[in-house]
């Protein structure tokens, strides 16, 4: 008779908690954002949590995930600029713009350094995108990339975003190093493609990492890696509190009394210019209470921490 076929064991079921707070992931090269995610939540038992913008697959970097009250902020780091090092392979196109793709067409490069310098410069500022095939922006409820892989070409309109800065970090011979710091919704691969054509000899990416996103560094990152080795006490140490998603918005203060009435939904007069974003905080040091707009001496709540969330934070309003 045939040998009974054995099951793996059941996985043990995750007990799930209530964390708060933004951990900066380095993602690895080949995962993609969502399961760089999945894996963090799993390791901190995470009951909500989100990313703050995709990274593809062959990027690695900076990926901020925000968990439980910090996921009510994530926009804002959405709407960040972002910065980014990336490689250039000079000479060939392929049907991704990475080096994912076939190969289109190759040719030679002669260049100098004039002709790439002044390639960088054409660049800087705003310009208009075509958004890739090979990219997760949807078309019909569907990422465009699905479209791509079925052989389908979607039409897109063009998008404007601006390039801050278009810096060379190192060119040799077919490679092109350069560090970039743009707006949302900018794509590295087509001004990689883009750059290649301005300079006459066609180029696709080989290689991305976010650097930056908003007012945070990738130095301030872990790896999946480092946070497996760590017990529980210290991957929670690893988390910086909600508020380091908005630390570029004007700050407002609120007494102990206003700021209760503040997170109770109402408005407050304050005595702060106009701002269309600020976070607000309480007495305490660092007892963040969430966003608000100010117009015309009204601070008016946007986003506010939960009383739970606060008292999970640390936020008290004793007057003691």
């Amino acid at each position: 008779m045939p040998a009974a076929a054995t099951s793996a064991p059941p996985r043990a079921r995750i007990e799930r908690r209530a964390v708060h707070g933004v951990l900066l992931l380095d993602k690895p090269l080949g995962l993609s954002s969502n399961e760089a995610l999945q894996k963090a939540k799993r390791l901190l038992r995470a009951q909500k949590a989100g990313h703050t913008g995709t990274l593809d697959p062959m990027a690695t970097g900076l990926l901020p995930l925000c968990f439980g009250a910090a996921t009510k902020f994530s926009q804002a780091s959405l709407e960040a600029d972002k910065a980014y090092r990336a490689v250039l392979q000079l000479g060939r196109r392929t049907t991704t713009g990475d080096a994912e793709g076939a190969v289109l067409d190759e040719r030679p490069v002669s260049l100098t350094a004039a002709q790439v310098d002044a390639a960088l410069a054409r660049f800087v500022g705003e310009i208009d995108q075509v958004p890739p095939m090979h990219s997760a922006l949807k078309r019909e409820g569907r990422p465009l990339y699905e479209y791509a892989r079925a052989g389908v070409e979607v039409e897109r309109a063009a998008r404007r975003v601006r390039i801050h800065r278009l810096d060379l970090v190192a060119w040799q011979d077919d490679r092109l190093e350069i560090d970039v710091l743009c707006s949302k919704g900018t794509y590295v691969r087509t001004l990689a493609e883009d750059l290649g054509e301005a300079l006459g000899c066609g180029a696709h990416l080989v290689a991305l990492r976010r650097t930056a996103s908003g007012p945070l560094s990738v130095e301030q990152a872990i790896t999946l890696e480092m946070l497996e080795q760590m017990d529980e006490t210290g991957r929670d140490a690893r988390l910086l509190p909600p508020d380091v998603l908005v630390a570029h918005w004007p700050a407002v203060h609120l007494t102990a009394d206003e700021a209760g009435r503040f997170l109770a939904g109402m408005r407050r007069r304050v005595d702060h210019r106009d701002a269309p974003a600020v976070r607000v905080y309480g007495p305490q040091a660092g007892a963040f209470l969430g966003s608000a707009q100010v117009r015309a001496g009204e601070l008016i709540p946007m986003r506010l921490l939960s009383p739970p969330e606060v008292l999970a934070l640390g936020v008290s309003f004793n007057k003691s």
